[in-house]
């Protein structure tokens, strides 16, 4: 949000500072650790706690020795304002870097997007989105997402079939949807981001998940994954920065086995 430029409302700023900061700063809780959170955003976080997100904030919780407690709201518009902002909740597990609705930690994972096909079918050997064997295939895709972009300037717009962003997944699975489709046959591919199709994928028998690691133009195709905490909590950044860097090989094992791809800070190589 750009600061009040006008006099008053710069010195009205100024005169509120510290009794806001302190405001804030008392938002967060030191009997809980309390996860702002989807209900319904499998494999990530889910009501029942087997999400990957949901095994991470136990760590965390383990870590603080606090009980993990959970605001759950439906991921997407209104998501930070209605859990975060509000203080009934201190820390979003999963947050893409360079988010200006929240304040980032340190990121603790990079992930990207892939694209799903069956293992027998015609483009099992796709691993980027100008190959020409896409052409005769549609292909899935979430809509405003950057493999959109990518697909549409290699010429691919008509054989998209979108999925909708921003979706209550308690009453709508648009990424299962597209899943099923392609292990029938009805799409060649899927173009997912691979933390929520990684592990959807990861045991099954006829799907596999590809990173695109070679796609060269904007926009990018990877992304560097913090946690979320409000904008003044500095105090508060700082501690779970610290326990990122102290327990980042136990954070790495639960992401391996979840089956989240992890891939270098720069969307380039998978990591063993």
């Amino acid at each position: 949000m750009m600061r009040p430029r006008i006099l008053t409302a710069m010195a009205l700023a100024v005169g509120m500072a510290m009794p806001a900061a302190a405001q804030v700063a008392d938002l967060r809780s030191t009997t809980q650790f309390r996860v702002c959170a989807d209900p319904a955003n499998a494999p990530m976080s889910t009501r029942d706690g087997t999400g990957f997100e949901n095994r991470l904030a136990d760590l965390f919780g383990q870590q603080l020795g606090l009980p993990v407690t959970y605001d759950w709201f439906p991921s997407g518009m209104g998501f930070i304002q209605r859990t975060l902002r509000m203080g009934t909740c201190d820390v979003v597990i999963g947050y893409a870097q360079g988010d200006e609705l929240v304040q980032n930690t340190n990121h603790y994972y990079t992930s990207v997007y892939g694209i799903v096909t069956r293992k027998d079918g015609p483009l099992a050997q796709v691993d980027r989105l100008t190959d020409a064997a896409l052409k005769d295939h549609d292909i899935g895709v979430v809509a405003g997402t950057p493999p959109a972009t990518h697909l549409a300037r290699a010429g691919l717009a008509p054989n998209m079939r979108g999925a909708d962003l921003f979706v209550d997944r308690r009453v709508e699975d648009p990424m299962g949807d597209m899943l099923e489709a392609v292990r029938a046959g009805d799409l060649g591919a899927a173009v997912l981001w691979g933390p929520l199709a990684g592990p959807q994928v990861k045991d099954d028998p006829d799907l596999q998940f590809v990173p695109l690691l070679h796609e060269e133009a904007a926009p990018r195709l990877f992304f560097r994954i913090t946690m979320g905490v409000r904008m003044e909590e500095q105090e508060w950044k700082r501690e779970l920065n610290s326990l990122i860097r102290r327990n980042q090989d136990d954070i790495n094992a639960i992401l391996a086995e979840a089956g989240v791809p992890l891939v270098d800070d720069y969307g380039r190589e998978l990591l063993p």
